[in-house]
């Protein structure tokens, strides 16, 4: 189905282990872009439901153009959550942009790879799908959870590490 919540596991996992190094923005808008030829042949009934764009080709393609947008779709949505502040706004690199779009378009394609069968992964070189049942739906379901949350556990536990202390001191006398 497009735009699962399953695939944002893995992505937040590399986030915590990455930090600033990588865009979990970046990455979610990957995984919308993904979905999005998915979306159009449920809509229209007309197409091959997880075709080019579930190719290494077509995220190849498809991770350039998540990085283009993705930076500055994701910088604005900073400040629209108040991550970021527009008088010191959060600046994503280009490097960041791409590293977090590729990520994200691969591990797209492999993990949709292991779970449908309608995947081409290696398409125009191969149309069979070495990755199909590579583990069940449930382990993969699973995996996809348990590094969400692991990752959000490890993230937290960093942030809350690299906290500034409380550097406040009563005047003297007090």
């Amino acid at each position: 189905m497009p735009f699962t919540p399953f695939h944002m596991g893995t992505g937040i996992l590399i986030k915590a282990l990455l930090q600033g190094s990588f865009s979990l923005m970046v990455f979610g808008w990957s995984q919308i872009v993904m979905d999005l030829q998915p979306l159009w042949v449920l809509l229209n009934g007309h197409g091959h439901l997880h075709g080019f764009s579930h190719t290494f080709i077509g995220g190849t393609l498809l991770a350039v153009v998540s990085a283009l947008t993705g930076k500055y779709l994701s910088e604005f949505g900073l400040i629209i959550l108040r991550i970021s502040k527009s008088s010191q706004p959060i600046k994503i690199s280009w490097l960041v942009a791409f590293i977090s779009a590729f990520v994200g378009c691969f591990s797209h394609v492999i993990l949709d790879g292991i779970m449908h069968s309608d995947v081409q992964p290696f398409y125009p070189i191969s149309l069979s799908n070495p990755m199909l049942g590579y583990v069940s739906v449930a382990n993969l379901h699973k995996f996809c959870l348990y590094t969400g949350l692991i990752g959000a556990a490890i993230f937290y536990v960093v942030q809350w590490r690299n906290r500034k202390p409380n550097t406040y001191e009563p005047p003297a006398g007090q």
